[in-house]
């Protein structure tokens, strides 16, 4: 009976030896993963890219040659580090909260959707150089353009923003007093706004600027809001991406110093009027 409990306690040593050394061996292939995620998007010849396209002209839908396309500056931004690479960008449309969740699950290699990195996502996220730093605005109906000209006159009042989006933290700590109002979609807000449904929306500039041309009853509020280093735009990585953001920084930096990313804006905003109009 004895050595037959010896052998039960040495073979569920020598499990438990194995299972320690196959957890060991599991970490080290996932930290080895995210340091060989260059090596392995160059190899695949795809670069796997996340984003919530309601959001003109950074990314949007529109027709081309009869077909529906995602566009915008940050798709023209994700073709070019493609290119830049040596493979070719597939996009795939999300809702925005659910764009960096799909980071951790491994279905995109990178997250790209006007976001903003800031100290919260930075914890489970790496993140690129910032590529655009867009101000951020209150967008109303004319009717109530003379009634809000201040954030203490949204006290009580609804105030949309994109859930999972910086623009919530802008409301919460910039207008005081309103009613924080989550939407995932950009245009829902637009038609709720329109509707009355919601008092005001804060979104960034260009985007305010692209869907007041398209409704003619918006206009952007006479409100300042602080900007913040936090509201300027980079690409997620997953966790330990090392060697694809040293690669990323430099195609972006790059692309900034020719003034290419101000050029795939101003190409885009007027594609998004151009399309409102048709």
């Amino acid at each position: 009976m004895k050595k037959i409990k010896g052998i039960i306690v040495t073979a569920l040593a020598l499990f438990a030896l194995g299972a320690c050394g196959s957890s060991g061996g599991s970490s080290s292939s996932s930290s080895d993963k995210s340091d060989n995620q260059l090596a392995a998007i160059k190899k695949s010849g795809v670069l796997k890219v996340a984003t919530s396209a309601d959001y003109a002209p950074f990314e949007f839908h529109t027709m081309v040659d009869g077909k529906d396309k995602i566009v915008g500056s940050d798709i023209d931004l994700v073709n070019e580090i493609a290119k830049e690479l040596g493979v070719k960008a597939e996009v795939s449309d999300m809702s925005f909260n659910t764009v960096l969740a799909s980071l951790k699950e491994g279905k995109s290699d990178i997250a790209i959707s006007a976001i903003s990195a800031t100290d919260e996502r930075k914890e489970q996220f790496d993140f690129t150089d910032n590529y655009y730093n867009p101000p951020q605005v209150v967008v109303i109906n004319k009717k109530n353009k003379d009634a809000y000209t201040s954030t203490d006159a949204l006290k009580d009042k609804n105030v949309g923003a994109q859930k999972g989006s910086i623009q919530e933290d802008v409301v919460k700590t910039q207008i005081e007093g309103s009613k924080l109002v989550t939407i995932d979609k950009v245009p829902n807000m637009v038609v709720e706004v329109n509707q009355g449904s919601l008092d005001a929306m804060v979104v960034e500039k260009t985007i305010a600027e692209s869907y007041i041309a398209q409704n003619p009853d918006l206009t952007i509020a006479d409100i300042t809001l602080k900007p913040s280093a936090d509201e300027a735009f980079a690409i997620a990585l997953p966790k330990g991406s090392s060697d694809l953001q040293k690669e990323l920084n430099t195609i972006i930096k790059k692309l900034n110093d020719e003034g290419k990313v101000d050029e795939f804006i101003k190409k885009n905003n007027e594609l998004a009027e151009k399309t409102a109009t048709e």
